[in-house]
């Protein structure tokens, strides 16, 4: 399932990047109960969601979408 994937890629890329579910939905300007059903696979994400995480990660949407 995409969204599971997509989910542990993103939990992945954020503990690499020493951050909290907290800490990084406060960077991005997210609510953190919605980070979590997105790392969890339960959220089917928008683009625009999907943007945000890669620019709070500093990287392309290619490297977010890498290995999934």
């Amino acid at each position: 399932m995409i969204t599971k994937k997509f989910g542990e890629r993103v939990r992945e890329l954020r503990i690499k990047n020493n951050m909290s579910q907290e800490k990084f939905a406060i960077h991005i300007d997210m609510d953190r109960t919605y980070l979590a059903s997105v790392e969890s696979g339960k959220r089917n994400i928008s683009l625009e969601n999907i943007n945000k995480i890669a620019v709070g990660l500093s990287i392309t949407l290619e490297e977010l979408f890498k290995g999934i």
